[in-house]
């Protein structure tokens, strides 16, 4: 190839997707190498977008201009929105896609993309002149020119699928491994290791008795992940839930002795939160069963994903196991499930933007930085995208806070903490997750994704009336008020105190007992207010009755987001002589020379480093 190009995108995935699309929708010319074309955007397990934390992620990617949210939402065979029952950080939304049609839409998006160029062939290694990225080798012997690499390997690097005391090559079912990245790799410096994931089987959902089962269907109103209008779904799917039973545990014992979690086969660490069917029997001999969902793989096919039995068993016991479950009694396996090891690259040898340390224009995103999900990795995609065409065109870099989105919170995890496991979202990783919502993922950062370039003009324009009817709504609760006789009857209804005055509407309606809707019914004025025909009215609503109700939380919090900020306006340059300050405990020095803190609020939170030693350091800097 003559052509030498902006960006090489490695690896098809969800991370090498959104870093393309990325990229490209920002300018550069973007090269997307994958081993499959008919695979981009795969999903390798679940056939499902979202879930807590991960729901929040896509709302943010979207708000930036990424394109997950809008391949979920035209793929989803049902809308779910989490933890209703809880306060609204919780809330997270979930779909259940159509895994064929998932990546058919990725494709279809990424080929409008006039600047995405695709190449089929699997990458060996990259090419490199001192110390800076020149491009990549394939195994045909390609050597294609760019100015930045990013690689989002996924399970594919070394990867080794076992099922029971069969082991072989794969990156993924009925698909080979790569080889060669990581031993160059190491060969340049860099520190790698082993982790693991699996997946259950799938069963042939035309031989399962539904009957037997608690169907779980969609919301009746459901929403969609992106901000954009029109994309809810019209019909749903239902999923069912069922659950394991002492039988089945008992079963599955019988197999731990070919089991290659158990008999030395696997040393690597999988995934603590989300664990194969024998370790769970095997960490919690006191539970008598195990939820399992029972899933939809479409609209147009009878295949069923068995989520909540990842095994690695062999065959035979996962088949006399799973047909013990109470609606599988005839089940047929269409394949059965296995666990799959891969090389990773521990990210602290990262930068805040994704860009290793050791090869400039090198960038790592997805799996390979130890992370696991679809969501967790194509935020890294879009991140490390943007920055990738940053960096050629001598941009400003692009970084989330952890007060800004929980993709500024899990770069941040990756790079100071780094992970020895499997690493997932959860709300509780977010120390600010009720200023991290996901309803009001657009509020905070299409602006941001509008003057980088990825989000449209009318993505920005319809934030901006959503703000601007959302404080509208705001100043008039705070400032009229309702009479006791006209509110009273309402109040009784629902147990709350009577008032004996006409009382402001914003403070009723920050009683818990109280919702948006009462007040719609009692206040003309308010209903007016809002047109009932605006497409934004149910997201309106939604920020105003959460913006009452929970504005103290949300005032304190924005109050120690901004002490730490400080600590993050103090920047530590890359150079920085840590060896040098005597007082700093050995630890510290250790840590801080290998991670190479941006900010003293970066080093903060690096495991080792005291509060005594950031006393230490903001002496030494003469703060």
């Amino acid at each position: 190839m003559l052509i030498k190009y902006d960006v090489i995108v490695v690896g098809g995935g969800h991370a090498g997707c959104e870093a393309a699309a990325a990229a490209a929708n920002l300018g550069s010319t973007v090269l997307l190498i994958t081993m499959d074309m008919s695979k981009l955007g795969q999903m390798s397990c679940n056939p499902a977008m979202g879930g807590i934390a991960k729901g929040q992620i896509i709302r943010e990617i979207d708000a930036l201009g990424g394109l997950s949210g809008i391949v979920s939402d035209k793929s989803a065979v049902q809308f779910r929105m989490l933890n209703r029952s809880k306060g609204p950080a919780m809330w997270s939304p979930r779909t259940q896609n159509d895994r064929t049609l998932f990546t058919i839409y990725w494709r279809e998006e990424l080929e409008k993309i006039q600047n995405v160029h695709f190449w089929q062939d699997m990458v060996v290694g990259i090419t490199h002149y001192k110390n800076k990225v020149t491009g990549v080798k394939t195994s045909i012997g390609q050597e294609i020119k760019a100015k930045t690499v990013i690689l989002t390997s996924g399970t594919f690097l070394n990867g080794l699928i076992h099922i029971g005391m069969k082991n072989f090559g794969g990156g993924r079912s009925g698909e080979k491994a790569s080889h060669g990245i990581t031993e160059q790799l190491i060969e340049l410096g860099f520190e790698a290791g082993r982790m693991k994931t699996g997946t259950p089987p799938r069963v042939d959902g035309r031989s399962l008795d539904y009957s037997k089962m608690e169907e779980q269907l969609g919301d009746e109103h459901p929403t969609s992940f992106s901000h954009l209008p029109n994309l809810a779904l019209k019909k749903q799917l239902s999923c069912h839930i069922t659950y394991t039973s002492p039988e089945v545990h008992e079963i599955l014992k019988e197999g731990f002795d070919r089991s290659p979690m158990f008999n030395g086969t696997i040393n690597s660490i999988g995934p603590r939160y989300c664990p194969s069917i024998e370790d769970k029997i095997n960490r919690f001999a006191d539970r008598e069963r195990h939820q399992i969902f029972v899933e939809p793989e479409g609209w147009n096919t009878v295949e069923i994903y068995v989520n909540g039995f990842s095994t690695s068993l062999p065959e035979d016991i996962q088949i006399k196991a799973i047909q013990k479950i109470e609606g599988f009694a005839d089940a047929r396996i269409f394949r059965p499930g296995y666990a799959i090891e891969y090389d990773y690259f521990p990210p602290t040898q990262l930068t805040t933007t994704l860009e290793t340390k050791i090869i400039e224009n090198l960038f790592f995103a997805g799996q390979i930085n130890g992370t696991t999900g679809y969501e967790e990795a194509a935020c890294q995609g879009l991140m490390a995208g943007i920055n990738a065409h940053q960096k050629i065109n001598s941009l400003e870099k692009f970084t989330l806070s952890r007060d800004e989105a929980y993709i500024g919170v899990l770069i941040d995890d990756l790079i100071t903490k780094g992970t020895d496991e499997p690493y997932r979202m959860f709300t509780s990783r977010a120390e600010h997750r009720i200023l991290l919502r996901q309803d009001n993922a657009d509020v905070r950062l299409t602006k941001k994704g509008h003057k980088l370039g990825l989000a449209d003009q009318n993505r920005l324009d319809r934030v901006e009336q959503k703000l601007l009817k959302t404080n509208a709504s705001l100043y008039y609760l705070g400032t009229n008020s309702i009479k006791p006789e006209q509110i009273n009857p309402t109040l009784d209804g629902v147990n709350s105190s009577q008032i004996k005055q006409k009382t402001k509407l914003a403070l009723l309606l920050s009683r818990p007992q109280i919702n948006i809707n009462h007040i719609l019914k009692l206040d003309s004025g308010f209903a007016t207010l809002i047109d009932s025909s605006d497409d934004l009215k149910p997201e309106v609503l939604e920020q105003v009755e959460i913006l009452i109700k929970y504005q103290g939380y949300i005032d304190r919090e924005n109050e120690t987001a901004l002490k730490q900020k400080r600590l993050e306006n103090i920047k530590l340059h890359d150079g920085f002589n840590y060896r040098g300050i005597s007082s700093l405990s050995s630890e510290a020095i250790e840590k801080l020379t290998n991670i190479k803190p941006a900010t003293i609020g970066q080093a903060a939170r690096i495991s080792g480093v005291s509060p005594a030693d950031i006393s230490i350091l903001m002496v030494h800097i003469g703060r």
